[in-house]
């Protein structure tokens, strides 16, 4: 065994900007090409507005200006100014920042005076001005190091900050910003500071309501049971309804931070909502059919937040503060207060609520039997091993290792040869296969009485365990893996159709994907390239010599174990499945899959059009792919 030495020269110290550009992750979470929300060029961008919010909070400037344009961005607010001082301390010195000082930012977003040091860090060019008192302080840097300072001047700028910074390249590959993406994080800044105004790009974002106008915005006035219920208090605010969906849907905010993941003031939240309406009735209602339905919103304001990652998306504090009450104790006797208030003052309200549960109640009694009988069969195809081959660790693991838990993964597929090939090729530790028989059910529209009807339904939903929400999922990732044909697109929307009826939380909360597998294989004697698109066909050929062998993947039980195991393994390719902030599910099901309507036609003429552009020969002759180098046609189908 070779030996490797651990000596004094084994011991590195790097300064705050090396440490941050080689782990970047630890600070901004992951990198990514801006094509989805979470990707770190967004980060960086809320890294410097959360300051602007901060100031704005504390009763300081009343507007952002946001630019970008090739990616280069550009933020101004209009608050007190940094310290003009302090201008070079507060972006490049790690754990400096006016937030250390309660009194100054008593409920801050950012408390660690990392956010606008790892924008700089991970930017080639950074750039910041303070106006304050009437005059300026600006500085300059390159990949976090400082390359120019101005002297304190005179200056007839309104006080405020200035930043400009360009993410690097280097690290944020082929980066793009995308507009629906900020905007939605612009919307969820305003109604958390109503009366705020920020510009993007000439856009103007404004609310006057808050969580009114948030849920206003989110929801369809049709679908609604009830006028949305607004609620505020010192350091909190709440808006409450109920809709007709399965599921549950929450918006919740810390100190403005969208807290995605929940934590500690949701789960206080949920509580208090059940404890409100049972003891205003006086019926000890199950919770589920209190909160099936419901569409909320809750915003609270901490001292000293304890998040669970530098992202902020889940709240780990369990006091207000360090003298304060507990957050659950906080938002319980709130809620039970100022809801128990309002629905005996609003008799309508209350019995809209009550007439939701009532009938939530009484379809989880009409299905109590079949539902018995269903179970008793779901039992007995997974003792079987008919249907679901399961792994050996699971999401739900009460202890563990987080990481491996995240990984664990259920590839939803139909027929024996795709699901043969996926069973064989799987990580067995975190990766199980649900192997479908035929194309599912289309459930659009049907009530939940039909999941455990259908058999199928009924069995993928104890093999996710999710009948009773998404506390028990034993699958951090649940992956739609079908054929590339119009068998297999069917099989993927009828199969999001039944997630999205009936357990819409599950892909509200990031754990659905598509499964992308290569559609052409192009090889010779010495290399061979999996190609997932026609353009990455033609460029494989140019790259290989002589005329050739191609192959067209028409389903993926064509795909041998072998090659399987490269697709499912560390280099995975998934497409998340994401619901935009105002996407309606009643109205996309009744889109996609209700009656035909001339919108509908429209559409699919529109595309089918595109796609017979894209076609090549040999889709189109369905010969054989496997003997001659294939080219597009020149004509349009």
């Amino acid at each position: 065994m070779t030996q490797v030495s651990y000596t004094e020269d084994n011991i590195k110290s790097l300064d705050w900007k090396e440490h941050i550009r080689l782990r970047p992750g630890m600070y901004i979470g992951k990198l990514g090409d801006g094509s989805t929300q979470d990707d770190g060029i967004y980060v960086l961008l809320k890294e410097v507005l959360d300051n602007c919010i901060d100031e704005y909070v504390m009763g300081h400037g009343k507007q952002i200006e946001i630019k970008i344009e090739d990616g280069y961005v550009s933020v101004r607010d209009y608050g007190r100014g940094i310290p003009l001082g302090k201008v070079i301390d507060c972006v490049s010195k790690i754990n400096t920042g006016g937030k250390y000082d309660s009194k100054a930012f008593k409920k801050s977003v950012g408390l660690n005076g990392v956010g606008t040091k790892a924008v700089n860090a991970l930017s080639s060019n950074f750039r910041v001005a303070a106006f304050r008192e009437g005059k300026t302080k600006m500085a300059e840097f390159e990949y976090g190091e400082l390359k120019n300072q101005s002297r304190i001047v005179k200056s007839t700028e309104q006080a405020g900050t200035l930043v400009e910074f360009r993410p690097d390249e280097a690290i944020f590959k082929n980066y793009t910003y995308q507009s629906e993406f900020i905007e939605d994080r612009l919307w969820d800044y305003v109604y958390l500071n109503a009366g705020l105004k920020i510009v993007f790009n000439g856009k103007t974002f404004y609310s006057r309501n808050g969580l009114l106008d948030l849920l206003t915005n989110k929801t369809d006035e049709s679908q609604l049971r009830y006028p949305i219920i607004h609620l505020k208090g010192d350091d909190i605010e709440m808006a409450l309804t109920h809709g007709s969906q399965y599921g549950e849907e929450y918006y919740s905010f810390v100190n403005g931070q969208n807290t995605t993941q929940g934590g500690t003031h949701l789960a206080a939240y949920r509580e208090a909502i059940v404890k409100t309406v049972r003891e205003h009735f006086n019926k000890s209602f199950d919770a589920r059919d209190i909160q099936t339905s419901i569409i909320g919103a809750i915003s609270v304001r901490v001292e000293e937040p304890v998040f669970e990652s530098q992202t902020k998306t889940k709240l780990g504090s369990l006091k207000m503060g360090p003298e304060g009450a507990t957050v659950r104790s906080f938002v319980v006797d709130f809620v039970k207060n100022k809801l128990d208030n309002f629905l005996h003052k609003n008799k309508e309200h209350a019995d809209a609520i009550l007439k939701r549960i009532q009938q939530s109640e009484k379809e989880r009694k009409e299905i109590a039997g079949i539902k018995k009988l269903a179970n008793q069969r779901a039992k007995k195809a997974n003792i079987h091993n008919k249907k679901l081959r399961d792994c050996k660790v699971h999401f739900d693991d009460k202890r563990g290792d987080a990481l491996v838990k995240d990984a664990t993964t259920i590839f939803i597929t139909e027929g024996d040869s795709a699901s043969g090939s996926i069973t064989k090729a799987r990580d067995v530790q975190t990766q199980a296969v649900f192997s479908l028989r035929g194309k599912p059910l289309n459930s659009f529209g049907q009530t939940k009485k039909i999941v455990y009807q259908n058999e199928e339904l009924n069995l993928l939903q104890h093999a996710l365990n999710i009948e009773d929400g998404l506390e028990g999922l034993r699958f951090n990732r649940v992956v739609i893996a079908t054929d590339a044909d119009v068998d297999g697109m069917h099989i993927r929307l009828l199969l999001l159709t039944f997630f999205l009826q009936f357990f819409p939380d599950l892909v509200r909360n990031g754990h659905l994907y598509i499964l992308d597998t290569p559609l052409f294989r192009v090889r010779d004697k010495q290399k061979t390239y999996y190609c997932y698109s026609e353009s990455e066909k033609q460029e494989a050929i140019k790259k290989l010599k002589g005329k050739p062998e191609i192959t067209r993947f028409k389903g993926l039980g064509e795909i041998s174990p072998d090659e399987f195991g490269a697709f499912i393994g560390e280099d995975i390719r998934l497409e998340k499945v994401i619901l935009k902030p105002q996407t309606h599910i009643p109205d996309l099901l009744s889109y996609y899959m209700g009656k035909n309507t001339q919108e509908r036609q429209n559409f699919i003429i529109d595309n089918l059009k595109v796609e017979l552009e894209d076609l090549d020969v040999q889709e189109i002759m369905d010969v054989e792919p496997d003997q001659e180098e294939i080219t597009p046609t020149e004509e349009k189908a």
